[in-house]
């Protein structure tokens, strides 16, 4: 799903409350709705559970903490909050490259030239 087609589907609720005019939180919460079609295939092989469930965990972390912190009236409050968001992204950037052997297995032998 395109970003434009998403943006569609998203509950007017959402839509109406102030952070939605953060393109930061729209494109987080983007992030998770789609990030669920690579945890679901990724969960299909049993020894990627673990790696899905951190995914799924990470990706949907990214706009729940951007939501909590927009919420904090302090700025300290607020910025501990958007860092454990990019925290977030950081992780699930990680959790996104170990799942690569999921869809696209690398040799087993690594030249170190």
């Amino acid at each position: 799903m395109k970003y434009a087609e998403w943006t569609d589907t998203v509950f007017a609720e959402i839509k109406n409350d102030p952070i939605w005019r953060l393109e930061v939180y729209r494109l987080a919460l983007f992030a998770g709705d789609i990030g669920w079609t690579d945890v679901l295939a990724i969960s299909k092989n049993p020894l990627m559970f673990s790696v899905a469930d951190q995914l799924h965990r990470s990706v949907d972390s990214i706009s729940a903490n951007l939501t909590e912190g927009y919420s904090r009236s302090k700025g300290l409050d607020r910025a501990r909050f958007l860092e454990i968001a990019l925290g977030s992204a950081r992780e699930s950037r990680d959790w996104y490259y170990k799942s690569v052997m999921f869809y696209a297995p690398r040799s087993s032998h690594t030249e170190w030239d």
